[in-house]
């Protein structure tokens, strides 16, 4: 299994990925937004593979303003990780934030961020176990107002 970079040549791979783990997105949408994502200098994108097939990815972002929890900033935040069902609990995931981390870490990030639906325990167990802690709960409102 190896980890590298997505870019152009491999963004359709991504996209397939991404709509795996946002199924209400559509394809274009979600390409358009990894194409701006791989311009980005914030945003670096993962991709896991085994015998040149794509089977994971992880999005890390840089976040200047307050992430729950921490105390530094930047805070390098894991904005969506997904690994295929079919190779889950391999150890994957934790090599993609592993790489993840190594980013951040050379771009002054003391800490990582993270976070998910207060029902999906799966990924909340799997947080846990890489090392993350519970940093708060929240019920976020929208109003709109014209």
């Amino acid at each position: 299994m190896m980890i590298e970079h997505a870019n152009p040549t491999n963004l359709d791979d991504v996209t397939r990925l991404a709509l795996k783990l946002w199924p209400d997105h559509e394809w274009s949408e979600l390409r358009g937004e990894f194409e701006d994502l791989l311009a980005s200098e914030k945003d670096k994108v993962f991709l896991a593979a085994i015998d040149s097939n794509y089977i994971g990815f992880l999005h890390m972002s840089l976040r200047f303003d307050y992430v729950e929890g921490s105390s530094s900033s930047p805070v390098g935040y894991v904005e969506g990780i997904y690994v295929d069902e079919n190779h889950r609990n391999q150890g994957i995931s934790r090599q993609l934030v592993a790489a993840g981390e190594v980013w951040a870490k050379s771009l002054g990030c003391k800490e990582l961020g993270s976070d998910t639906g207060w029902d999906n325990h799966v990924s909340q167990a799997f947080h846990q176990k890489i090392g993350f802690r519970e940093a708060g709960r929240i019920v976020a409102f929208m109003k709109e107002i014209g």
